[in-house]
């Protein structure tokens, strides 16, 4: 039984926007949220019409969001970041050990990683979400995951879908 389905690569390719430094924190930053019982996805499109680096969900329903940084000129750039504080608990930025932390706005985590795997550097305060936002985040979580999984599996069915 010959199947399409087969040959389709379990992790979807990159989709170029990010750089080979991005995508190594998101990988090692990945690994880290996992060993902290966390599952994450990335590019998650948010209500507000942003997309986040890294969402991580837990089985308590915590919501973390990661904004991964690849360098200084990156996180100089960016004046997104403080919307996707309404859609979390905690907000932190990953970057390389090459950055130095103090560049990093003090009201965040901070995580340092790399390919292979990250540390906590520095815990998030915690910003508790009304549970409406919980609710709609959770939803938009599952709904993303799940359509990723589906395009897996049938990637010309999917091809209109949301995400």
């Amino acid at each position: 039984m010959d199947s399409t389905a087969r040959n389709i690569a379990l992790v979807p390719p990159p989709d170029r926007r990010q750089s080979e430094t991005a995508l190594a924190i998101a990988r090692g930053t990945a690994r880290l949220l996992r060993s902290l019982g966390f599952t994450c996805i990335s590019e998650l499109p948010l209500p507000s019409g942003r997309r986040a680096d890294l969402v991580a969900l837990n089985e308590r329903g915590e919501i973390w969001i990661v904004e991964i940084k690849s360098s200084v000129e990156d996180l100089r750039a960016d004046q997104k970041w403080h919307e996707y504080r309404a859609h979390c608990d905690r907000l932190f930025f990953a970057f390389t050990q090459d950055l130095p932390c103090e560049i990093f706005p003090q009201d965040t985590g901070l995580i340092i990683a790399d390919a292979y795997g990250a540390h906590l550097h520095c815990e998030a305060p915690e910003h508790k979400l009304p549970a409406p936002t919980r609710k709609q985040m959770t939803v938009r979580f599952a709904m993303a995951a799940a359509l990723r999984i589906n395009r897996l599996v049938d990637p010309q069915g999917h091809a209109d879908f949301w995400e």
